[in-house]
C-alpha cells in the first residue's frame, strides 16, 4: 500500500489526525481507534499503538509498543524494541531506546533513556541522562516503582534505583541506591568574592 492508501485506512478505522497528509506510515503500523496523531509524525517499522493515545507533532517511532492512553512527544524518538505501558508520558525531546517505561511513569523533558527498565509511577525530572555505554559495552539500569529522579541527573550504568527512592537534582550516580533512600551527590558550592574581576585582571596581565 502507498502512503495515501495507508492514510485512508487509518482515518476510516477511527484514528484521528490533525493533518493526515504530513504523517508517514509503514505497512505493519498498528494504531487503535481513538488515538490522535498530530502533524509530521513518522512511524517506522514494528510500531503498535493502543487506544486513547496522543502522538504529538514531529515524533519518530520505530520498533515500539505503546499501550493505551499514553502521551508521546512532541519531538520524541522511541526505538529499539522499547515498550511504553499504559498511561505513561514521554515528552519533549526525549529519546527512549531498548527500554521499558512503566504505567503512570512520566519523562517529559530532554531525557536520554537507554537500556533501562523503569517501573510504574516514576517521576523523571528534565535532563536525566542514562549513561549506558562505557566505550566497550552497554549496561542496564533499573529504576523501581514510586521513585523520583531529579532534574539534570546522570545515572552511570549499571545503576539501580530502589523502590520509593529519591535522587536529588544535579546528582551523578555511579552505584545502586537502596529503596526509600534520599541521595544527594553534588560538588560543594565555592564562592570567591570579587573573584571574577581578579580572574579577568590576571588573564589580561
Amino acid at each position: 500500500m502507498n502512503q495515501q492508501e495507508l492514510r485512508e485506512k487509518f482515518a476510516k478505522s477511527g484514528v484521528e489526525f490533525l493533518d493526515v497528509d504530513t504523517v508517514y506510515f509503514r505497512e505493519d503500523t498498528e494504531i487503535a481507534a481513538g488515538t490522535l496523531v498530530e502533524p509530521f509524525v513518522v512511524f517506522g517499522e514494528k510500531v503498535k499503538i493502543g487506544k486513547g493515545c496522543t502522538i504529538k507533532a514531529f515524533s519518530h517511532l520505530e520498533d515500539v509498543i505503546i499501550e493505551d492512553n499514553c502521551i508521546i512527544g512532541p519531538f520524541a524518538r522511541i526505538r529499539g524494541g522499547s515498550h511504553i505501558a499504559s498511561n505513561a508520558g514521554v515528552g519533549n525531546f526525549v529519546e527512549v531506546v531498548r527500554s521499558t517505561i512503566g504505567s503512570k511513569t512520566a519523562a517529559w523533558h530532554l531525557n536520554y533513556i537507554a537500556d533501562a527498565e523503569i517501573e510504574e509511577n516514576v517521576e523523571i525530572g528534565g535532563g536525566l541522562v542514562i549513561s549506558n555505554y562505557d566505550g566497550f559495552n552497554k549496561h542496564k539500569t533499573k529504576i523501581a516503582k514510586n521513585s523520583f529522579v531529579g532534574a539534570n541527573t546522570t545515572l552511570i550504568s549499571p545503576a539501580n534505583v530502589g523502590e520509593g527512592a529519591m535522587v536529588a537534582a544535579g546528582s551523578v550516580i555511579s552505584g545502586d541506591i537502596e529503596e526509600d533512600a534520599l541521595v544527594i551527590e553534588r560538588s560543594p558550592l565555592i564562592k570567591k568574592p570579587h573573584g571574577a574581576s581578579r580572574y579577568m585582571q590576571k588573564k589580561k596581565s
